[in-house]
């Protein structure tokens, strides 16, 4: 009798619950004997792990057949995962994602369409579209002030494609070079999180002025945007 798709998830995930076991078992252990720069890749190998576990963590319950698991997954994935977003008061839009993005060839850029995707769906739903026609799209990639400077990782690095064309959905006509140039920045904060940006050109060197000084925090992001 052959197994049925929940079986397959189920199994898969084990696997996965394994292999991230002995990877943070590993972590710990090079940790304790203050082999540092192997903890280091150990632990990111142990990020990989549950990433890819969180995925079928996900899928998981929707194999069920329950007719609500994706509503209910998204919901949940809206409360771990709180995604901010909003027009700042200069003009241009923000989008705060409290989490790094992961690195290309490792880390799993599906994971970051499954929260992401709902959640700007939610917040442009009823509203009327908004094109950036010619703009620049930033990311800032802020890191935890406590993390070593070796975790810091090269802009090229780092997978954002999955971003920009969920952005593209919503706010640009497309990110072609000729509508959207593109600019990449990392900066230390009080905890892991990505900030990426969609600025008039026109503002562009409003918003990198702030970006140096350390000044682009709003104390409002509003719905719609300013006229």
């Amino acid at each position: 009798m052959p197994r049925s798709d929940f079986a397959r998830c189920l199994e898969a995930a084990q696997r996965r619950l394994t292999r991230a076991n002995a990877e943070f078992a590993r972590t710990e252990q090079l940790a304790a004997q203050k082999n540092m720069p192997a903890a280091f890749g150990s632990a990111f190998a142990f990020e990989a792990e549950v990433e890819k576990l969180a995925l079928l963590a996900r899928v998981l319950p929707a194999y069920t057949g329950h007719p609500k698991a994706l509503e209910l997954a998204e919901e949940t994935m809206g409360e771990t995962i709180p995604v901010e977003m909003g027009y700042g008061e200069h003009g241009w839009f923000c989008l705060r994602i409290p989490a790094l993005l992961p690195k290309k060839g490792s880390g799993s850029p599906t994971y970051v369409q499954e929260y992401l995707y709902p959640a700007m769906r939610k917040f442009f739903a009823g509203k009327p579209p908004t094109h950036y026609i010619d703009c620049v799209l930033a990311y800032r990639h802020v890191y935890d002030r406590n993390r070593p400077e070796r975790a810091c990782r090269d802009h090229d690095n780092i997978e954002q494609n999955m971003v920009t064309d969920i952005i593209a959905l919503y706010l640009l006509p497309d990110d072609a070079p000729l509508r959207c140039a593109h600019y990449y920045c990392s900066a230390v904060g009080n905890q892991d999180t990505t900030e990426v940006y969609v600025i008039p050109k026109e503002l562009f060197p409003c918003w990198l002025e702030a970006e140096k000084a350390n000044d682009l925090k709003e104390e409002n992001l509003y719905e719609t945007r300013p006229i």
